[in-house]
């Protein structure tokens, strides 16, 4: 089992910018205390730090994650094996390489990637890479050769497979790859006359700026987004449908402005956020933007874990699970797997900062039984994991197996 994990990498690239706790601590605003328990492994950086940490050390978070992983998963099912193939079609995406047979009708590639999509939300990652390359390449030749309508709706398709592109590369950390299929994903929206598939492709954009720490940047375009979602509405009576994706757009809102470490403004944005889902009778993937009443409350615990208050994120779960007469909240059936996983995981770092090992476990092995693929190649499952793993004195079967599931 590997000894490395986030907090080692962590102090290799410290010493690599000779750099000590004190200095780096200080930099990201945290305690030395705090810095020392990460780098020996006993607790994890949430996100917001991690980028901080990236930031710092002039690295990318996927430097201190480890990403991209190569563990039984790539050697069983040979997901990265699309991936060369996903490069050479994002490359020559307005030049593609000439098919050996015509693509086949528009409507048959759209059924196909509609299915693809599909997998995408439940984090069927490697069912669906093989399904990728061949779809994009036929939708490719149809958008750049068709006219008019039709050329719109290959166009649409299109931003969708790319869409797809981007979460299988993010996912299994090729964060490069990532970020050209998210302005691919721009580039279709924007051949296809649909302004609210252009607002997904920015939308997109702004979330991989979370993610690197670019929180001033990702800010003016999430906000922008907000007002542009509101300027399409027709005398102020937004359709399902934008509802859905200006309701995505303030959950990531309140997800930067939580990292950011402003919890008032995270606040504020989850309060619209809330307001727009008691539109909704109830939660809705209106494009593949899963939003609703329970997104909202997975995002306001998200929040809180991302602010490091992990006793009142999980003190939030028991207030809902009264709610539903269980000791703690769960959530409803219908939720897409990768949405309901994500969550799982996230609670699970929250319990082992609080000191529940067990909890902790059960929360990851629920996680993997939602989605085990996009649970296996999480990088905060695997840091969890590890420091299960590193923590059980007792050598526990199932989380050593876990980990080793996971490719630690």
């Amino acid at each position: 089992m590997s000894t490395e994990h986030i907090g080692r990498r962590i102090r290799e690239a410290r010493k690599v910018r000779q750099m000590t706790v004190r200095q780096l601590a200080a930099q990201v605003k945290i305690s030395v205390s705090t810095l020392e328990k990460y780098e020996h492994g006993d607790r994890n950086p949430p996100p917001g730090i991690l980028a901080q940490l990236a930031r710092a050390l002039h690295v990318g978070p996927d430097r201190l994650t480890g990403q991209p992983y190569w563990n039984g998963a790539e050697i069983e099912a040979q997901v990265q094996a699309v991936i060369p193939e996903l490069r050479r079609i994002l490359l020559t995406y307005d030049n593609p390489d000439d098919l050996l047979t015509a693509p086949r009708p528009l409507p048959v590639l759209a059924a196909e990637m509609d299915h693809i999509s599909e997998m995408r939300q439940d984090g069927q990652y490697v069912p669906m890479g093989p399904l990728l390359p061949g779809v994009l390449a036929e939708l490719t030749h149809v958008a750049l050769t068709a006219r008019g309508p039709e050329q719109q709706r290959a166009y649409w398709w299109l931003a969708r497979g790319y869409r797809a592109t981007n979460s299988l590369a993010h996912k299994l950390g090729y964060h490069d790859l990532s970020l050209t299929a998210i302005e691919r994903v721009r580039w279709a929206a924007d051949h296809s006359g649909d302004p609210l598939m252009q607002v997904t492709g920015a939308y997109l954009k702004a979330g991989a700026m979370v993610r690197m720490g670019a929180y001033g940047s990702a800010r003016r375009v999430l906000e922008a987004l907000v007002d542009e979602v509101e300027r399409l509405a027709p005398e102020a009576s937004m359709s399902p449908e934008q509802i859905a994706v200006q309701g995505a757009v303030l959950l990531k809102l309140a997800i930067l402005e939580a990292r950011d470490g402003r919890p008032e403004q995270a606040e504020a944005r989850l309060d619209e956020a809330r307001a727009a889902a008691g539109s909704l009778r109830s939660d809705t993937t209106h494009y593949e933007m899963s939003f609703g009443p329970t997104n909202v409350r997975i995002h306001e615990v998200a929040a809180l874990i991302d602010q490091g208050d992990t006793e009142q994120a999980l003190a939030r779960l028991r207030e809902w699970g009264a709610e539903q007469d269980r000791d703690e909240w769960e959530l409803p059936t219908g939720i897409v797997a990768e949405r309901a996983s994500h969550h799982h995981i996230d609670v699970a770092a929250a319990r082992l900062a609080e000191g529940d090992r067990h909890g902790a476990h059960t929360d990851l092995l629920r996680a993997r039984q939602i989605s085990p693929n996009h649970s296996r190649w999480h990088p905060t499952l695997r840091a969890t994991a590890a420091s299960l793993v590193r923590l059980d004195r007792g050598q526990t079967d199932s989380i050593a197996g876990l980990a080793r599931w996971s490719g630690i």
